[in-house]
């Protein structure tokens, strides 16, 4: 059974329009047979995929550090709740429970989330697939600023290619799918390592 980490918004100030393509995300995630692994909160994105995730039949494992179980509204739902002490933990076990990454709609927590899976793909530490799902552009000034990042040096082209846009859910599942089929390391060479070290 394929796990899926989703890393989406808590928030409670968002467009509906944000929710119901949660819900359309966690609904095919049961579908296909998935189990969803998430932050562990009951509210917002996070709350409606896992939700939808159960309501269609699937699995779902719900991380959440101690300090925000009151901010966030624990998934008390979740067929498997893990509460952690602290949030590096929390991502760390996030990771070791996914087969596969996505990102939709976020804040800065979203983001941190991207970034840190994202750079352990270019740096060999993993070879899990890592898909953007962004149907409204909101990340087209990130995508923009990587551009930037590559043209001046900064950044690798290949590394560029190891996280995956998408605009619909289907797309995404399939970017996955292709992933989980074609799963290899991209073992950069020592000179490349240096370049992309923190």
């Amino acid at each position: 059974m394929t796990a899926l980490c989703v890393f989406c918004s808590s928030s409670r100030d968002i467009d509906p329009s944000h929710l119901q393509l949660a819900g359309n995300l966690g609904r095919l995630i049961g579908e296909r047979g998935w189990s969803l692994v998430s932050g562990g909160g009951a509210i917002s994105m996070m709350g409606e995929v896992a939700r939808a995730a159960r309501a269609s039949g699937a699995r779902t494992i719900g991380v959440i550090p101690m300090a925000l179980t009151d901010v966030e509204i624990t998934d008390h739902d979740a067929d498997e709740l893990i509460v952690t002490g602290d949030m590096r933990t929390r991502k760390a076990m996030m990771d070791s429970r996914a087969d596969a990454f996505l990102a939709m709609a976020g804040g800065i927590g979203t983001l941190e989330e991207l970034m840190e899976v994202w750079v352990a793909r270019t740096l060999g530490m993993h070879d899990k697939p890592v898909v953007v799902l962004d149907p409204e552009g909101l990340y087209a000034p990130l995508r923009q600023q990587i551009e930037v990042l590559v043209d001046q040096g900064f950044l690798r082209r290949t590394s560029v290619e190891s996280l995956v846009w998408t605009t619909t859910v289907e797309a995404a599942f399939e970017a996955i799918e292709h992933g989980l089929a074609t799963r290899t390391y991209i073992a950069p060479t020592p000179d490349e390592l240096l370049e992309d070290m923190p």
